[in-house]
């Protein structure tokens, strides 16, 4: 759960919400859903991602659903800062593809009276913490973990399986090279990977 409003006014601050969960889980969705409303209130709201996404635009951040945001692509979060001046918001989306110095930037933001959400993975094809997600998700007030449904069980997905060849940590994809899967089907692919490797 977060808050839109803080209850003492006189002394507001910002703060950092992170929406975090594997691919298929909704965080883009989500994400738009919070700055949309932002939007609606009437607050000036600034929308950044990863240079590097062009999976659905290069210029729009873009949900599975197609549902869609204006955006603008960076190389490097210092990026943002200059970018972001007289935000009342800042939304990140694929924030596990920029290094660490992100999690300074979004800090820096909600220091000075920014609300900054952000979105991203927070496990990588191996089931290991991704990139800076781990410190952001730290150092937020408000963390929203959501899930997909694995295909496989029915259960909640919090894995991101690649299901295509390669083994570079970032590898943009869609439904042809990930799959959500549950802990389940997770655990029981890397063992048989294991065992094939032993044989």
């Amino acid at each position: 759960m977060f808050l839109e409003n803080t209850i003492n006014h006189s002394k507001q601050s910002g703060w950092m919400e992170v929406i975090c969960g594997s691919m298929f889980s909704g965080k883009t969705e989500e994400l738009i859903r919070r700055l949309r409303r932002a939007e609606m209130a009437g607050q000036n709201v600034e929308i950044f991602k990863p240079k590097l996404d062009i999976r659905y635009s290069e210029d729009d951040v873009v949900s599975h659903n197609q549902n869609k945001i204006r955006s603008t692509a960076v190389e490097n979060p210092n990026e943002i800062l200059l970018l972001a001046s007289n935000c009342d918001v800042v939304g990140i989306d694929e924030a596990q593809f920029f290094d660490e110095s992100i999690v300074e930037i979004a800090n820096q933001l909600a220091n000075s009276g920014v609300r900054v959400v952000i979105a991203g993975l927070d496990m990588d094809f191996l089931g290991r913490p991704f990139g800076p997600m781990p410190n952001l998700m730290a150092t937020a007030e408000y963390v929203t973990k959501v899930h997909a449904i694995c295909k496989r069980t029915g259960n909640l997905a919090n894995y991101s399986m690649r299901i295509s060849q390669g083994n570079n940590l970032v590898e943009l994809g869609e439904t042809e090279s990930y799959e959500a899967v549950s802990r389940r089907v997770f655990m029981d692919e890397v063992l048989a990977k294991k065992n094939n490797i032993k044989n």
